[in-house]
């Protein structure tokens, strides 16, 4: 399934595998343990699927991968297609979803938010870990990771959600609940420096190389 998305991606394709056997490996670890909190399992398969979609091209109001995506078109298909959630389609609209949550909170799923178009908010991305998140950035380009403590993006950072099936309430028919949360985040998260941000979990076995931002 990851074959064309990864064609091409040279050094970078293959640190991505390198990811997606660390996560998959770690579900099963788990298991043999305390029972752990249904949002790990789910923030572990909303980066996989994310990664999936690397190389997607983006397109404006794109919310498909066959046709492209836009930074919210990727974060809307990623939550319905792995936890059934349907989030709204607009990066400010979904900034008032879900859960607000401090830097230091964050874990992979969690959904990051940008200033890119001299507004708050007009950006979005899912959190891979290790300072990492997975986004489609503007025109030209195609879904690619990013590094949280860059300067353009560590500028530009509004705040973090969490935006989980289990934190929803889906009920075991898989309906998508109701979204729910405060209106909009504080805006004494924004910005915040590159110190602030956390390296965590399993994707910490990963370094991709540099990336241009927008």
């Amino acid at each position: 399934m990851f074959e064309n998305h990864f064609r091409g991606f040279g050094h970078t394709g293959m640190l991505v595998v390198v990811l997606l056997a660390c996560l998959c490996a770690s579900l099963p670890a788990r298991a043999a343990g305390p029972e752990p909190a249904p949002e790990n399992h789910s923030g572990a398969e909303l980066v996989l699927r994310a990664l999936s979609l690397l190389g997607v091209n983006y397109k404006f109001g794109g919310s498909s991968p066959d046709t492209g995506l836009d930074c919210s078109g990727l974060v809307r298909h990623v939550f319905r297609e792995t936890v059934g959630t349907v989030l709204p389609r607009k990066a400010e609209e979904i900034s008032r979803s879900g859960e607000n949550i401090d830097t230091s909170q964050l874990r992979p799923g969690d959904l990051v938010f940008f200033n890119t178009l001299r507004r708050t908010f007009s950006h979005v991305g899912i959190y891979i870990g290790n300072d990492q998140f997975v986004h489609a950035p503007s025109s030209g380009g195609g879904v690619r990771i990013e590094q949280m403590s860059k300067q353009y993006w560590s500028q530009r950072f509004n705040g973090a959600r969490r935006v989980l099936a289990e934190r929803l309430g889906l009920d075991k028919s898989g309906d998508p609940a109701r979204l729910s949360g405060p209106a909009s985040f504080s805006a004494a998260t924004a910005p915040l420096p590159a110190t602030a941000l956390p390296r965590t979990n399993a994707a910490d076995l990963l370094q991709a190389p540099p990336l241009s931002p927008n």
